[in-house]
């Protein structure tokens, strides 16, 4: 562990210049693809623009050899943000370092597409994968808005009767909209991106005057967790979400679910897309994609 390298991550954020205010949805995004694109993407994997059940996508391959399975893969950004683009420094990193390919869904954003869109297209991208692979071939995994799909496309699975992916892997997941952990107040100070206000103003664009007191947007408060795969929860200690993968953990082991609830001290929100700085970025890759090929293997 490396509380330097750690510190001086911090202070990066600190200083960070402020950014403009946007405006617009539009202004919105182009602001997160411009952070998003300063993160390191490794250059061996392979791209492939792809459909999936009626929805853009990319496929992330191994440079070879790939090994049996799929993960597919949903991208951060408040539920507002983001593409599969923006997420690709996780995607494929998690696809090098499990030689598995990756499915990452364009799925639709608020507030064009409001509460229940972006879970629709998850499981209908999850029903099309299934038309021709077995579940036990397929995991979930996410980050931040995406993360918390992960577990919300999985209980929309369950209810609908489909069989269930072999795990779930989510980094930093956004799992309750009532913004209810205490880390909302007691990480306010430490957390670098967010604060319970910043999320709420976000979050209304996905909520669209929906009650946020239910399963499917509060998983962490509300679901009944009941028959999922094993679960994997990285997490930073300095972030205000970070009730929200502790209490989704305590939910799982309510319910009998294999959980692993993987915090590591004192870094950022979505900490594993700095691995050019951060050796615990690679180091929380790395038990994710044992965590996946375990699932798979």
């Amino acid at each position: 562990m490396s509380r330097e390298q750690r510190r001086a991550v911090a202070e990066q954020l600190r200083q960070a210049p402020e950014r403009p205010a946007a405006t617009t949805i539009d202004q919105m995004r182009a602001g997160f693809a411009a952070l998003m694109s300063q993160y390191p993407v490794p250059t061996e994997h392979r791209e492939t623009p792809t459909t999936l059940a009626g929805r853009p996508a990319v496929l992330v391959e191994p440079p070879r050899d790939p090994r049996p399975g799929t993960i597919l893969y949903f991208h951060g950004g408040s539920f507002s943000l983001g593409s599969p683009h923006t997420a690709m420094a996780l995607t494929a990193n998690l696809v090098l370092r499990t030689g598995i390919r990756a499915l990452s869904l364009d799925y639709r954003l608020a507030p064009e597409h409001p509460f229940p869109a972006g879970i629709e297209d998850g499981v209908a991208a999850y029903r099309s994968l299934l038309e021709d692979h077995d579940p036990s071939s397929i995991v979930f995994a996410g980050d931040s808005a995406g993360g918390g799909l992960s577990v919300t496309t999985t209980l929309a699975a369950r209810d609908a009767g489909l069989p269930l992916p072999a795990g779930i892997v989510a980094f930093s997941p956004g799992l309750d909209h009532t913004y209810s952990g205490k880390s909302m107040v007691t990480k306010e100070e430490t957390d670098p991106f967010f604060t319970r206000e910043s999320l709420s103003k976000t979050g209304q664009l996905y909520l669209a005057g929906a009650n946020p007191a239910q399963p499917l947007l509060a998983p962490a408060v509300h679901a009944d967790l009941t028959g999922f795969p094993p679960i994997l929860l990285q997490v930073g200690s300095n972030e205000v979400l970070l009730d929200d993968a502790v209490r989704l953990a305590e939910r799982a082991r309510e319910a009998d679910v294999d959980v692993l609830l993987d915090i590591t001290a004192d870094v950022p929100h979505v900490f594993q897309t700095f691995t050019d700085t951060l050796d615990e970025a690679g180091q929380a890759l790395d038990r994710a994609a044992l965590f996946i090929k375990q699932r798979l293997g």
